[in-house]
């Protein structure tokens, strides 16, 4: 399946801008405001509420003050989860997100699910290689590809050894916004639905590189919806699909982004399920990431229920 009514989202406490990971995000912008932790959880929450309200399971876990992980708010970039009960664990480019990992999330989850393995990447930490998670990749789960532009945090060699051990086929790229600057993580520049693709074509650099991800999208029957370099820096591309206990889809993103979508992009997405929205601003101003990143799909098999005899 690619897409699940089944996620994991992390509730900040000491949220706000990481110099660790500005370096190579040119998508934070540092905030002044006092209360940006408290603006952040109340962006949060309205997030939580909507998807809620829309019958779709959201597994919310508490953040702990120790260790301090400014970026907590953004699991998917360390945990991803898969169909088969395996886990993967990535390698973070920022040291302060390294500790996003030890906080005894994986022991929450098996409350409800059911994990049977872990592969365990985060050693090419040690060689300054980094992966991370459905951040660096946007994978088409159900043709079992992984659509990856290279960056300072998505290097080639982790993502193969990635594909090995998952039996995904890689589709790399180059990708830079509208200052020449590499795009940090894929997941703001596309987004793979079931019948579709959110994409920038036009962050992708290199033409034949460009040919090769519109074909390898078109290969499997998606329609491509293109967005442009001023829709992805209002984080269009930033967005993902989901469903709830009912089996209806939807695609989940921030008001900024709807805000920049044209009217006929927003009846071309609506005719594939209804697009929820929520305000997300200093969230993305602050930690360079919006809704797709703060969702991490839980695929694993759900534990089964004990009924007493």
């Amino acid at each position: 399946m690619q897409t699940t009514s089944h996620l994991l989202m992390i509730r900040p406490i000491a949220f706000g801008f990481n110099p660790e990971t500005a370096v190579n995000n040119a998508f934070q912008k540092k905030d002044n405001d006092w209360n940006v932790n408290e603006k952040a959880q109340q962006e949060f929450d309205g997030l939580v509420a909507l998807l809620k309200q829309h019958q779709i399971d959201v597994c919310v876990i508490q953040d702990q003050p120790q260790p301090y992980t400014p970026d907590s708010v953004f699991p998917n970039n360390w945990i991803s989860m898969h169909d088969d009960g395996q886990i993967v664990l990535y390698p973070m480019f920022a040291p302060n997100r390294r500790a996003e990992r030890s906080k005894g999330v994986t022991d929450q989850l098996k409350e409800q699910f059911i994990i049977y393995s872990k592969v365990d990447l985060t050693g090419y930490e040690k060689e300054q290689l980094f992966l991370e998670g459905t951040g660096s990749m946007v994978l088409d789960r159900v043709h079992q590809k992984a659509y990856a532009c290279l960056s300072p945090r998505t290097d080639e060699r982790v993502l193969l050894d990635f594909c090995e051990v998952l039996d995904f086929t890689p589709v790399l790229f180059h990708a830079a916004d509208k200052n020449g600057t590499p795009v940090y993580h894929t997941n703001v520049m596309m987004s793979v639905a079931e019948d579709y693709a959110l994409i920038a074509p036009d962050s992708i650099t290199d033409p034949a590189e460009r040919d090769r991800v519109l074909q390898s999208l078109a290969s499997t029957g998606k329609t491509v919806i293109p967005i442009t370099l001023s829709q992805m820096e209002h984080f269009a591309g930033n967005a993902l699909q989901v469903r709830n206990a009912g089996g209806q889809r939807f695609l989940v993103m921030s008001s900024a982004a709807f805000g920049s979508l044209t009217a006929l992009q927003r009846q071309q997405l609506e005719t594939y399920n209804p697009i929820l929205h929520t305000p997300l601003s200093t969230i993305e101003q602050n930690g360079g990431g919006s809704a797709r990143c703060m969702i991490a799909e839980v695929f694993l098999p759900l534990q089964q229920p004990h009924h007493p005899r």
